[in-house]
C-alpha cells in the first residue's frame, strides 16, 4: 500500500510540474471548494508537490515510516483488513490536514496549497506510537532523539510557526495532520497508551 501511494504521488506530481491546468485544477484552494463546490480538493492536493524537494522528502519519510505503520497494522488486523485501515489513516491525514486552514481561509480566493505533508504527519506519528522508543536523526540537529520526543517537539514547532506565518509552509496542516494519526491509531489500538505511558515510570 505504501508503494502504491508513492507512485501515484510521483506520477500525477511529475504529470503537474509541466501542465499548469492539472496543477490548478488539483490544488488545495479553500474558496474554489466553499464558492464552487469544488470538494475533490480536499483530497487531490495532495498528490500535488511544489518542486522536486518537496516531493522527495514527502515520500521518502512516507517510505521510511509508512513500512513500520502498514506491516503492524497487517499484523494487528490482518492483510485486508489492516491494508484498510492504513489506507484510512492516511486518507484521513489528506482530509483533516487542512480542515482549519479550509474554515480560515474559505472566503480567501488566494490562498492555495499542495503537498502530501499533512497524510505524512499522520502516518509519522503513527509510527511514533507503535515504536516510541526509536530514535530519530533530524537535520540541523546532530544527535539522535527518541521518536517521542522528537514529536511533541514537532508539534510544538508546528503551532509556533503557523501562528508566526511567516513562510509558505502549511504548519497547521502538518499539526492537524499529526494528532489525527495519533487519535486514528488510538482508537485502533487503545493499549498503545499504557505501552506509551510505561515508558516514562
Amino acid at each position: 500500500m505504501t508503494l502504491t501511494i508513492i507512485i501515484i504521488t510521483v506520477l500525477v506530481s511529475l504529470m503537474a510540474f509541466s501542465n499548469e491546468e492539472l496543477f490548478n485544477r488539483l490544488k488545495f484552494n479553500a474558496w474554489m471548494i466553499h464558492e464552487r463546490k469544488q470538494s475533490w480538493r480536499f483530497v487531490s492536493y495532495a498528490l500535488l508537490h511544489s518542486g522536486w524537494a518537496h516531493l522527495l522528502i514527502n515520500m521518502f519519510v512516507l517510505y521510511s515510516f509508512g513500512k513500520v505503520v502498514e506491516s503492524a497494522f497487517v499484523m494487528w488486523f490482518g492483510g485486508p483488513k489492516g491494508l484498510m485501515y492504513y489506507f484510512l489513516l492516511y486518507l484521513g491525514g489528506v482530509l483533516f490536514a487542512n480542515i482549519y486552514d479550509y474554515g480560515r481561509n474559505k472566503e480567501n480566493p488566494y490562498y492555495n496549497a499542495v503537498g502530501a505533508s499533512g497524510a505524512v504527519s499522520a502516518v509519522l506519528f503513527a509510527a511514533i506510537l507503535i515504536v516510541p522508543n526509536s530514535t530519530l536523526i533530524i537535520f540541523p540537529i546532530p544527535i539522535p532523539l527518541p521518536a517521542w520526543l522528537f514529536g511533541i517537539l514537532y508539534l510544538v514547532y508546528s503551532i509556533y510557526m503557523g501562528r508566526r506565518g511567516t513562510d509558505n509552509i502549511g504548519h497547521f496542516a502538518h499539526f492537524s495532520g499529526a494528532v489525527f494519526g495519533l487519535i486514528f491509531t488510538l482508537i485502533l489500538r487503545p493499549e498503545l497508551t499504557d505501552i506509551f505511558s510505561r515508558m516514562f515510570q
